[in-house]
């Protein structure tokens, strides 16, 4: 197994445990120990997780946002299906809204089929993916652009949101939390998809299993603006429940 692979799953054990041992995660990967203290040193120098005797725990604090790079490289094979799922909800013809993040990009990858959309955007990535379909008209919000993120954030993109009205809005989001509603860990951002979410005719939030129970640094919306979730397998049972009582649609890819 190559490293970045070694690396990605690591990652990912730490997101859903906030502490691993070596002895575990060698197991898992069929590694040795050493190799597993290797990769942790690595990490811990990319400033990805905190080193501790016999293992690693999460540096990731309620503010603490990992960089586009890592959350790209985190759970691919859900958002992909996510993304497949959630473009189905989309019409010929619609006007969609696109938040920036990489859950939304894969909804972008997955509209290649459909015809006569408009896609709104504050997000670099998906505009540039989507240029290459001269079918798909895409207009970009405008505002200050996020290095790293590529993301436009600041009071232009909120104004120039207000413009528009749109079918749907796809929304990423950092947390998901039954009483704390919907978080961010970017508080620009989150002022952005408040912007983005007063446009739209019906919300939909695309958000891995590992967003939910989570409760990010800025609030973003109560858990009553959303119209529909759709998420992964990874989704715990009770939460899904405790969802539905809350009288929001839950699709399951």
């Amino acid at each position: 197994m190559h490293s970045d692979q070694r690396h990605r799953i690591i990652l990912e054990l730490l997101d859903k445990n906030e502490t691993i041992s070596v002895v575990e995660v060698a197991a898992c990967l069929d590694v040795s120990e050493m190799t597993v203290r290797r990769d942790l040193d690595v990490l811990e120098n990319r400033g990805l997780l905190r080193r501790v005797h016999g293992g690693a725990v999460s540096i990731r604090g309620r503010s603490y946002e990992p960089s586009y790079v890592v959350r790209s490289s985190l759970h691919n094979e859900a958002k992909a299906r996510i993304g497949q799922l959630a473009a189905t909800l989309i019409a010929d013809g619609d006007s969609i809204a696109l938040d920036v993040g990489t859950t939304t990009l894969e909804v972008a990858r997955a509209l290649t089929d459909k015809r006569g959309l408009t896609v709104l955007t504050p997000s670099i990535h998906i505009a540039e993916f989507l240029s290459r379909f001269p079918e798909v008209r895409v207009i970009v919000s405008g505002g200050i652009l996020r290095p790293g993120e590529m993301s436009l954030v600041g009071g232009l993109t909120e104004r120039n949101f207000a413009e528009f009205f749109v079918d749907k809005l796809f929304l990423g989001i950092g947390g998901i939390d039954i009483k704390a509603g919907l978080t961010e860990y970017n508080l620009e951002d989150a002022q952005v998809k408040r912007a983005m979410i007063g446009i739209a005719k019906e919300v939909i939030v695309v958000a891995d299993a590992s967003k939910m129970g989570q409760i990010a640094f800025a609030a973003v919306a109560p858990l009553n603006v959303v119209n529909k979730i759709v998420t992964d397998v990874g989704i715990p049972e009770a939460f899904l429940t405790q969802l539905q009582q809350a009288r929001v649609e839950v699709l399951v890819a």
